[in-house]
Order: C-alpha cells, then structure tokens, then sequence
C-alpha cells in the first residue's frame, strides 16, 4: 500500500493528542498505519475477492476485534466509538475497499451484537471477529430507504417460526455474506416505524436468493435480496418482537459517527496527495504552491477538514466518555460536516491536479469516485440535516417547559 509523502500526518498526530482521545487510540492509529503500509496490494477489480482478502487479513491481524465486544473476541468491554473512529480514518487513507470490509464487520453484526441470543452471539460474533465469517445488514428496500417505515418486507409467523417474504437493495456485502441481520415488518397491521421485528438470516438458508449484483463507481460487493417462503426458526429472532426498528436506529447510531471518520481518512489523503502535487508541478514559472489561489484554496480546504475532524471527535467522546449512547445531534452533525466537506475537499484536489486528476489509477479520481456514497448511506446529508434541526427544536421545548 501507499508510502507516498504525508503532509497531514503531524496534524493527525496532533488531533490524536487532544483530550477526545487517550493513549490507547494513539498507539491504535500508529500501529494500523503501519500494519496498512506493510501490506501488498489488492486487486479492486474483482470487488468480492478483494473484500473477502481484507477481511480475512483484518481478523487475522486482529483487527477486527474493534469491530465486537469482548465476550465476543472484541478489544474492548463495549464497542468504543473513538476506537472505530481511529480504524476507519486509517485504513480509509489507505485504501477505500478495506475501509468497507472492516466497517461492515461491525454494522452488519451490529443488531446481532446488540440483541441476539447467547447462542446466536457465541455461534457467529467470534468468527466475525477473526475474520471467519462475513456480516451483512439488510435494511433498505426499492421504497424504503431514508423512509425506513416504508419498510414492506413480511415476516409471518407460523408455529415457532416465521416466514420471510419480500426485497432487500443495496444491501452491502449481498452476495458474499455468510449471514443477514434483517429488518422485517412482523405485524401485517401496523404502519410507519412500528410492527418491525429483527432476524438473523444465514446466507444458505432456503428461499433467500441474491436477485441482482449491483455495480457502483466506486465497486464494492452489494446486492439485491429476496426473501421467498424463507423460513426461519424464532431462536433467530433478534431482541423483542416489534422491536426491529429500535434496534436498527441503534445499530446505526454507534456507526455514524465512525462514517465521518471514513470521510475523514478520505479527505486527508485528498489534501495529502494536493499537497505533493503542488509543491512538485511547476505553473507560470514558479511552485504551484507558491501561487495566492493555490495557498487560500488550501486554507479554505485545511480549515474544512479540522472544522468536520473536530466535531467527529466531539461525537466519539460523546458517547464513549459522556454517557450519551446515542448523541444523536453531535453523531448528526459529525456525519454532515465530514462527508459534505469530504466531497468538497476531494473536488479540489481532482481540480489542482488537472487533467490528470480525472485520469484513471490516479488517486484522487479514486477518492472522487469513493466519497459520493458516503453522503447517502447510513442516512443521506438530507436526513441529518432534518436530525439536527428537529434536536434543536426539541432542546428548545424543553427549555420553554
């Protein structure tokens, strides 16, 4: 992997020292980046190899444990929201893909970890820390994306078990997952975010069928699902019935802010890979660094990055040190401001490379390509916006009452 000049790295390693992170999440960050520069590359063109390459390489390394908690295999008690925030910074500078195999580790077991059985959890959660066994989270359908309780996917009971009928999209790691973790409407009646109940799906259970791959500018394994007759035991429910929709929420807040880290990881390697390229290319008969443009286009773009680093770091030790599980607002805010910032970050460093930012194999068309699903996942720019505004008007209720 990359060994190219890293103009932020001091600035990294001064983010890390602030009083949001301890010394734990700093050797984290050194031994990763070295582990991550250590290894040969992977071949992105054959998007499911490769995810299955990192995730093995991730659990073999022990890496993975960042991705469970300690009954499990994990590193620590509970997942650390600042610990993930390290990983995904790291390996999302190195290399996108195995960003995404590590993430997924953690978000497609996350209803398992938060809600499964002991049985379930002692069956799956250590192989998913050892890199054993691939994770899947099958939330989204074609009308239930940013409106989960559009959610139509039926689960019906029948004896002491339930019959899974419907469509899953855009599911990440579809087709290559070893198990789903899916959210299903359990009660015909209901409407919106109620009568949703979670299960855990393993990947050659009959009457699951991967209908479709789905091919993205920035390749990774995703997939259509359906859900025909699919037959599944109520030892495989997850956490109460009709509590699907609460345990998905949940599971997304502790990985949102992790998706600004990512972010993050991507934009640095932007400014990084600006910053060679300008200091290096010759315009006008001087240092394209020396240019004014160049200097406060810099500027806007350094000022971005540590505006969207710090609100990350604030979201983390929200949650991990503060006592606010959710930090609903702050996980909000962190993920609007690093990815929206991201993209921006990224457009200009495409831009001062020239043509030959648009080139392909170059690292910044890399980066343009990678950054535009992190504005929709795991709840669109849109969406937090929404967030944010809807918790400040409820903090203002409340200081009326």
């Amino acid at each position: 992997m990359s060994t190219r000049s890293r103009g932020t790295a001091r600035a990294f390693a001064r983010r890390l020292a602030l009083p949001f992170f301890d010394d734990e999440h700093r050797a984290l960050a050194r031994e990763l980046d070295a582990w991550c520069t250590a290894q040969p590359p992977v071949d992105h063109h054959d998007a499911d190899a490769a995810t299955r390459t990192w995730v093995a390489r991730l659990g073999e390394a022990g890496w993975l444990r960042h991705a469970v908690p300690r009954a499990w295999g994990g590193e620590r008690e509970v997942l650390d929201s600042r610990s993930l925030c390290v990983v995904r910074e790291v390996l999302a500078w190195h290399d996108g893909l195995v960003d995404f195999a590590f993430a997924m580790q953690g978000l497609g077991s996350g209803p398992l970890m938060l809600a499964g059985s002991d049985a379930l959890r002692d069956a799956w959660l250590p192989r998913v820390s050892r890199g054993e066994a691939i994770a899947a989270f099958a939330l989204s359908e074609p009308d239930a994306g940013s409106d989960v309780g559009a959610l139509s996917t039926s689960a019906r009971r029948d004896g002491e078990a339930w019959v899974l009928d419907g469509t899953k999209t855009w599911i990440s790691n579809g087709g290559i997952a070893d198990f789903y973790c899916v959210i299903a409407r359990s009660d015909a009646a209901s409407t919106g975010a109620r009568g949703m109940s979670a299960f855990l799906v393993p990947a050659d259970t009959p009457g699951l069928v991967i209908a479709e791959r789905l091919d993205v500018i920035a390749p990774h394994p995703l997939a259509t699902l359906r859900f025909e007759g699919c037959w599944v035991p109520d030892s495989h429910r997850l956490g109460p019935e009709g509590d699907g929709f609460k345990l998905a929420m949940r599971t997304l807040d502790i990985f949102r802010t992790s998706v600004a880290a990512a972010a993050l990881g991507f934009a640095r390697r932007a400014l990084d890979e600006a910053l060679a390229h300008v200091t290096t290319r010759q315009l006008f008969g001087a240092s394209m660094s020396e240019l004014p443009l160049t200097q406060a286009t810099l500027g806007d773009l350094c000022t971005e990055f540590d505006g969207a680093a710090l609100l990350t770091a604030r979201a983390a030790w929200q949650r991990d040190v503060a006592g606010d599980p959710r930090a609903t607002s702050e996980a909000a805010m962190a993920k609007l401001a690093a990815t929206e910032g991201a993209q921006r970050i990224i457009d200009q460093a495409v831009q001062m490379h020239g043509g030959r930012g648009v080139q392909q194999g170059q690292v910044v068309e890399r980066l343009y390509r990678e950054i535009r699903a992190l504005r929709i996942y795991e709840g669109a720019s849109e969406v937090q916006r929404l967030i944010i505004g809807r918790e400040a008007v409820k903090a203002a209720r409340r200081t009326v009452e």
